[in-house]
């Protein structure tokens, strides 16, 4: 993920030539991942209850309900910033998926 700087923070667990996983922590509410791109289809596991606030641009904003250990899968071209909407902190797993899919021509 290509991401401008936020306040919520990007420790990668496993970087290879197959997946990156990114485990994000936001510790406060309003903490965000920052306004970006996924360059890769991609899962995240969220690590609690709760919800996410996604910025989608032009002021247009939803609410994602998050269930801790259920994951949701986004393909490639996401543009958005992740922002805690809970009033505790909280975390989810990224995988990005670097390997394209059949038939599917990506640039980074």
């Amino acid at each position: 993920m290509c991401s401008t700087s936020g306040s919520a923070v990007p420790t990668v667990r496993i970087d290879n030539d197959r997946v990156k996983v990114t485990e994000w922590r936001f510790n406060a509410k309003g903490d965000n991942t920052g306004w970006h791109r996924h360059a890769y289809d991609y899962i995240v596991i969220p690590l609690f209850d709760g919800f996410l606030k996604i910025n989608l641009g032009d002021g247009e904003y939803i609410t994602a309900q998050m269930q801790n250990g259920v994951p949701y899968y986004r393909e490639i071209g996401v543009e958005h910033d992740v922002i805690n909407g809970n009033d505790f902190a909280c975390a989810f797993v990224e995988v990005e998926l670097l390997e394209p899919r059949a038939g599917v021509v990506t640039t980074t």
